[in-house]
């Protein structure tokens, strides 16, 4: 190298992939269904995007809440909602004994209305 050039960074491509051959990346090498290797270009796992293997789910406790909330279809077997169904029944079978205290008093305990 002369003194009068400079060396040149290395210019990037979109989305910072470096510039260069495509064809030289390293191959994932995944079995097929044809029974091959995979020639599809590697990513960091070694594999490509179609072998690279299933997410291992999200981390922090922000992914975490973000996936449970994306996950709920109904909420119909959530806990909150299993807990306001049993105090539903627990007051509904209340209210039914009560009515049927209420019966009892009305009728003197004979079946049949006492009127005033």
């Amino acid at each position: 190298m002369s003194p009068e050039e400079k060396p040149r960074k290395p210019v990037l491509l979109r989305n910072g992939n470096p510039q260069g051959n495509p064809m030289n990346a390293p191959r994932c090498g995944a079995k097929t269904r044809q029974g091959t290797a995979c020639r599809g270009p590697a990513m960091a796992n070694g594999r490509c995007r179609m072998h690279g293997g299933a997410s291992t789910g999200p981390r922090t406790p922000e992914g975490l809440e973000r996936s449970r909330r994306a996950r709920l279809k109904h909420g119909y077997y959530c806990a909150e909602n299993i807990a306001r169904r049993r105090e539903i029944r627990r007051l509904m079978a209340q209210y039914e004994d009560f009515l049927a205290q209420m019966s009892q008093r009305q009728t003197g305990g004979s079946g049949t209305m006492d009127l005033p």
